[in-house]
């Protein structure tokens, strides 16, 4: 479409002269699995020479993080197009901003207190416990009731009781895939990636060695998917990924949603025609 992409390393974002600069790199993309890009050397500028600064940072969300948002934040105050806004992503614990649909989601727990924790354990009888910063799959454990190392899980997870977590019931269905469904310009792509566990796994996360399937939305999909998709894009969320294992919504990823060309390339329905699309509405307006 004639647009060029450049790309900025969060750590050269920088208030100065009453604008926010940072050292940026043309890309030129190609279609090659291992040498995809090809960047020109970096060279400063404010934000503000660019149409649209789409933030696609991964977690984990520390305060080096946070302070990449009030940055761009700023940014967008004198006139930069940010996309996800920025406070929208500061206020969207990818974790816990489920907990604002309770009658979506397997039953729940959030605590950093160990008895608390063993307490739901032994109620569930079957469940997964992971920190709330994290992603990937990284340090997600399956705690059964009967499990020798679940004191040992629960005080590694807590740090012995000062870091809040959250525990969820395992849900068998993890078996036919966790499936990644991204809702974009508050419409919802029509086809979900199920991240299907590799034998003896129970995350079915690509960077956990799942194999992505996409697969068209089930009718219990496309209610939780409609049901989040306008919420989200009214905060100014313009792209989200949401993460769904049967009939429960498990998270929402709003710093770096991915699945985009596993769904094209195996569906043939342009996810990143569909982003631009809606890019280019959020500009215009």
């Amino acid at each position: 479409r004639g647009h060029e992409v450049w790309a900025i390393m969060r750590p050269s974002l920088a208030w100065r002269a009453g604008a926010v600069h940072a050292a940026a790199s043309r890309l030129v993309v190609r279609e090659d699995h291992l040498e995809w890009f090809e960047a020109s050397v970096p060279e400063d500028a404010p934000l503000g020479a660019f149409d649209a600064v789409v933030m696609r940072q991964d977690p984990p969300f520390d305060m080096e993080y946070v302070a990449a948002t009030w940055l761009l934040e700023r940014a967008q105050a004198g006139g930069v197009r940010v996309f996800n806004d920025p406070r929208a992503v500061r206020d969207t614990s990818e974790k816990l901003a489920i907990l604002e649909f309770p009658r979506l989601i397997p039953e729940t727990l959030v605590a950093r207190e160990p008895e608390a924790l063993q307490a739901f354990i032994e109620t569930v009888g079957d469940a997964i416990l992971k920190p709330l910063d994290g992603m990937g799959g990284s340090q997600v454990f399956r705690v059964r009731r009967d499990d020798p190392n679940r004191n040992v899980i629960v005080e590694t997870l807590t740090a012995h009781g000062v870091r809040t977590i959250m525990a969820q019931c395992f849900l068998p269905a993890i078996a036919q895939g966790d499936k990644r469904i991204l809702l974009i310009g508050g419409e919802v792509v029509p086809f979900a990636l199920a991240r299907i566990p590799k034998p003896g796994e129970t995350r079915g996360n690509l960077a956990a060695g799942g194999t992505g399937v996409a697969q068209p939305l089930g009718a219990r999909d496309k209610e939780i998917a409609g049901h989040l998709a306008p919420i989200l894009h009214a905060r100014g969320l313009l792209l989200a990924g949401i993460d769904v294992i049967g009939d429960c919504l498990t998270e929402i990823n709003v710093t770096s949603p991915t699945c985009f060309v596993e769904i094209t390339q195996q569906t043939g329905f342009n996810v990143a025609g569909l982003f631009i699309d809606a890019l280019e509405r959020a500009c215009a307006a």
